[in-house]
């Protein structure tokens, strides 16, 4: 019983490779319209490695929660749960970010010519969760939040991509599946991670009102965007967290 929370950590890294397995598999039509627009057939395996990395993210809960439950929290289980969160929100989700930008480059006038140095920047997103995830590990204060954003979390936000740009919720592929907007959340997503912005942290201690105040906040507005928003509420998400947590910032600390 005591390495069921191991079984389910490396689940979380099989769900991973999984998803990386799919998003590597192209498979996009690019069609140049009467009007002179591209329009962008996304292809549909890469929505199932999304999927793939939100049912990384739910083991990865379960995992801890067991450990929690059974008391097998080990060093073994906290590094086993750091190397496979590196594939399930670094590596996995920087795949996704090649591959949507390599069909933005695809649909443009003479993309297919382009340098494929042009596409290193979303390697910042595995090199950044590892960061993060290392310095996690290391980290022998007694902080109740986070310092920087969890790798988990990035990795759900950059998983909505291929959600939003294969239904083309609200009209967004065009605005998402564009290099400048992929670079920029490259970047914005990189620099969150290794940053020390104190981030709420949703394990709870009790589950008093007045104790969870910014915990129940961050939960209930999340839900509601979920609602109302669907997979694009995953920008508005992060845009929350980020917002809440320095509202309640002396809270955090």
């Amino acid at each position: 019983m005591k390495q069921l929370a191991n079984l389910f950590t490396l689940i979380n890294l099989c769900f991973g490779s999984i998803a990386i397995v799919l998003t590597l598999q192209t498979g996009e039509t690019i069609v140049n319209l009467e009007s002179g627009e591209w329009k962008i057939f996304f292809p549909e395996k890469i929505t199932w490695a999304a999927v793939c990395i939100f049912c990384a993210a739910v083991v990865d809960f379960f995992d801890g929660f067991i450990a929690r439950l059974l008391k097998a929290d080990s060093e073994m289980g906290k590094q086993l749960d750091s190397l496979a969160d590196v594939v399930s929100f670094g590596v996995a989700p920087g795949a996704i970010l090649y591959q949507i930008l390599r069909i933005a480059f695809a649909s443009e006038p003479s993309g297919m010519e382009q340098s494929s140095l042009y596409f290193l920047p979303v390697l910042l997103v595995p090199v950044s969760a590892a960061w993060r995830l290392a310095r996690f590990n290391i980290d022998s204060s007694s902080s109740h939040h986070f310092k920087g954003l969890p790798a988990p979390a990035a990795g759900l936000f950059i998983a909505t991509l291929p959600m939003i740009s294969f239904y083309n919720l609200f009209d967004l592929q065009s605005i998402l599946v564009n290099k400048w907007t992929l670079y920029a959340i490259v970047l914005l997503v990189s620099y969150l991670m290794v940053s020390s912005i104190p981030l709420i942290n949703l394990k709870f201690k009790n589950y008093t009102w007045k104790e969870n105040i910014s915990k129940y906040l961050l939960i209930i507005l999340s839900l509601t965007e979920i609602i109302l928003l669907g997979w694009v509420s995953g920008f508005v998400i992060l845009i929350t967290y980020i917002l809440v947590s320095l509202l309640f910032k002396k809270e955090l600390q």
